[in-house]
């Protein structure tokens, strides 16, 4: 069975306030181009639809009208991510799965089967589901949407999270009853992985990172959350984001991961590059006239342009400057004092730097570790 794993769209992020709808309509189209031409017969979406959980209904009509042009070449498998509203991601699930989409936002649910894909569900319930192609070859997959105990309507008890997690995948694994290929689909942090600009800090503390060794045995883990693409020991992958969403991804190519999966495992594995969404930059000048020559010179990318300058900006070289449609973050480093030297902006602190420096101000120790976990919590499922 062919396969495409795609993660991490985030429909609707802005780039510093600039909307991107277009680029969202461009680069479904160019991931359903991409299914007709390579004979996809299943995506696996592994995650982070959406990129709040109230997105605009803009958002949602370019979600709806990307996958259903998918949805036209292959089936397609969806679970939500941290960033999703999972009861709103599957409130169109009965529509959906007519047309072979296939949504899941809590590891209850069980995957009921379409009608009309060429590859069709054969056997499911909650965590799990396994699909058929018109040739017999099946696939299975373990569903493990982003997990907490909310989302999978668990109260608060004292097993750990790793627990938790070995409790949740073994849940997905359990349909296993005989021997086919299997995809480990799910939205986590796994150690070892790379984080972005673009995420917030999502290991909270490291008290939610999984170990690999928890993962379980299959041929391929097919993973969201991270927008970095990335492989993390044998066969476990990130395909990262379908575009750019901040400028230390400048630079960085996106894509999808597509592969053929049979009884011998992955073969014919390859990263085909997305190309619709404008690329992210980082130029510098050392005048601001320099600065619109190559503001005009990259056009079609959105910049963030530095300037090293001797004296700050006069409002007529400011005003040149943001006249450039693709100017999206101006810095400037002006020659400062020499006491002004190593100053560090609290600009350029995470979130747990600046809790830890607040804390430690406040009562003169480091904060606990279960305190700072609370805090990053709060802070990833605004």
């Amino acid at each position: 069975m062919k396969i495409l794993h795609t993660s991490d769209w985030h429909i609707g992020k802005k780039l510093m306030g600039r909307e991107r709808y277009d680029e969202y309509r461009a680069v479904l189209s160019e991931i359903s181009s991409i299914c007709e031409r390579e004979e996809i017969e299943l995506v696996l979406v592994a995650g982070d639809v959406y990129d709040t959980y109230t997105p605009s209904a803009e958002a949602e009509q370019i979600f709806y009208d990307g996958v259903k042009q998918i949805a036209k070449h292959c089936a397609v498998m969806i679970i939500s991510g941290n960033h999703d509203d999972y009861v709103r991601l599957t409130a169109a699930s009965s529509f959906a799965r007519e047309l072979g989409v296939y949504i899941v936002g809590n590891n209850l649910q069980k995957t009921e089967g379409g009608a009309t894909a060429c590859v069709k569900v054969v056997d499911s319930n909650s965590g799990y589901v396994v699909f058929e192609n018109d040739k017999g070859e099946q696939v299975y997959i373990n569903l493990l949407p982003y997990p907490n105990e909310a989302r999978f309507k668990e109260g608060k008890s004292d097993e750990s999270f790793n627990d938790k997690m070995s409790r949740w995948i073994a849940y997905g694994e359990r349909g296993k009853t005989k021997k086919i290929p299997s995809i480990f689909l799910s939205h986590i942090f796994v150690a070892g992985g790379l984080t972005g600009d673009s995420e917030r800090e999502i290991d909270l503390g490291g008290a939610r990172i999984v170990p690999t060794a928890m993962l379980p045995d299959c041929d391929y883990c097919a993973l969201g959350h991270l927008h970095r693409r990335q492989k993390i020991g044998a066969n476990v992958y990130y395909s990262g984001a379908i575009m750019q969403f901040s400028f230390d991804e400048a630079g960085k190519e996106k894509s999808v991961n597509v592969f053929d999966i049979d009884g011998d495992g992955v073969k014919n594995f390859k990263q085909i590059a997305l190309k619709a969404s404008k690329n992210l930059i980082r130029l510098q000048a050392n005048c601001a006239a320099d600065g619109v020559k190559l503001l005009n010179a990259n056009a079609q990318c959105f910049v963030e342009l530095t300037l090293n300058l001797s004296a700050p900006l006069t409002p007529a070289e400011s005003s040149a400057l943001h006249e450039c449609e693709n100017l999206v973050s101006l810095k400037a480093n002006v020659a400062r004092m020499q006491n002004e030297v190593g100053k560090i902006s609290n600009k350029e602190k995470s979130s747990s730097q600046l809790f830890t420096e607040f804390y430690k101000l406040k009562y003169d120790n480091a904060p606990p570790e279960e305190l700072l976990a609370l805090f990053l919590s709060l802070t990833e499922e605004e």
